[in-house]
């Protein structure tokens, strides 16, 4: 079953989304990449886990792009509850 996500939840979600399929990634190749299942990327893309500071850092190098830029992204288009 898929969690409540905030807007920030979700605004996460698309850019870490986003990020795979513009790295030219399928779940699948990603999973493999860092030695995980495929529901592994299916689950936090989902929203139904999220993933900590230290599978954000994997999950961001593994793919090639700056968590800079996706914590600046959330950052600047951060809503409060």
């Amino acid at each position: 079953m898929t969690r409540q996500l905030n807007d920030n939840n979700k605004l996460f979600l698309k850019l870490i989304f986003g990020a795979r399929k513009k790295a030219g990634l399928t779940q699948k190749k990603l999973a493999d990449m860092l030695k995980k299942n495929q529901s592994y990327i299916s689950k936090y893309e989902n929203g139904d886990r999220r993933l900590d500071v230290i599978e954000f850092m994997e999950v961001v190098n593994a793919i090639g792009v700056s968590p800079l830029e996706i914590i600046g992204e959330i950052q600047k288009n951060w809503k409060k509850k």
